[in-house]
């Protein structure tokens, strides 16, 4: 937090690169890589849908914690079981690799099996290295981050990140009004501009789904059912928007996808982990959303 009420995110600071070739020193390999997870945390949940998506399951093994914290940390236990190191915490993969390390130990990380360390915390990374570099043990080809598309790609990504995938987060931790007002309104400013390109184009950079449009997703999926509410961005919901909303559904209804959404961890975990927002953490009933309906976008 700063002076101003204004909530500021933690950057990541392990950014190691795995490269198909091997000249990073971490080679693409199957079985070597272990991805930690919560299903209800949206960087997560990125990760999450590129290992679907490029057809990963079998190349990169994968643990999720309980999606609610304990003492503000990430846990294992009988349900949700780490099944590479058998951690009980996620701190333990952090101060294996670093005994040092200063900050709040989040998700996801990618573990190399290996080295016994932590290779990557960066989910943005992450994501990139699915898509580009295990293209040797995945017969899907699909490019989410194609080269003549990464500068509007990127673009997408800046203003998306920065007003609506962390500005709900800003918005929701906010200690001022001052710094929630403004928050909030960039959400909405953002969200009502995707709504107009999305009504003219079938994608966040035309015709071809790429990665702005994944990294989009996790903040939508979870808009009415958390951020609406428990965040305070309630000026308009999801199923409001014209575009947004069928735009939404097409995506959730992708082979796979629906799987990686998991409504009952996210909501338990967003009502339970923040006490300075919810401090009774009582689990709202609704609302009943179909992201089954069909999306029309054809």
């Amino acid at each position: 937090m700063t002076t101003n009420g204004e909530f500021i995110r933690q950057q990541s600071i392990m950014r190691d690169w795995i490269t198909a070739d091997g000249s990073s020193g971490y080679p693409a390999a199957k079985g070597r890589y272990h991805l930690y997870v919560c299903y209800a945390c949206p960087w997560a949940h990125r990760t999450i849908i590129m290992r679907k998506l490029k057809g990963l399951e079998d190349v990169i093994s994968i643990s999720a914690t309980h999606p609610v914290r304990e003492n503000n940390i990430w846990v294992f236990n009988e349900e949700f079981s780490d099944t590479a190191n058998n951690f009980s915490l996620m701190t333990e993969p952090y101060l294996l690799t670093d005994p040092s390390y200063p900050k709040r130990c989040t998700v996801p990380i990618l573990w190399d099996k290996e080295s016994g360390k932590i290779l990557s915390n960066e989910s943005a990374d992450i994501i990139r290295m699915f898509n580009a570099e295990f293209s040797e043990f995945t017969p899907n080809t699909d490019d989410y981050y194609p080269k003549n598309l990464r500068n509007s790609i990127d673009a997408a990504n800046d203003k998306i990140y920065q007003n609506l995938n962390n500005g709900v987060y800003r918005s929701g931790f906010a200690e001022t009004q001052d710094a929630y007002s403004e928050a909030s309104a960039k959400v909405f400013e953002t969200m009502d501009e995707l709504d107009q390109i999305l009504g003219e184009n079938r994608y966040l950079t035309g015709t071809q789904i790429t990665e702005a449009d994944w990294r989009l997703f996790p903040t939508l999926v979870r808009f009415d059912s958390v951020y609406y509410l428990h965040f305070k961005c309630n000026k308009k919901r999801l199923v409001d928007y014209p575009n947004l909303w069928p735009y939404t559904r097409e995506l959730y209804q992708i082979s796979g996808i629906a799987e990686t959404v998991k409504l009952d961890q996210i909501k338990l975990s967003y009502y339970s982990n923040h006490p300075s927002v919810d401090p009774l953490g009582i689990i709202p009933i609704g609302p009943d959303i179909d992201f089954l309906e069909p999306h029309g976008r054809q």
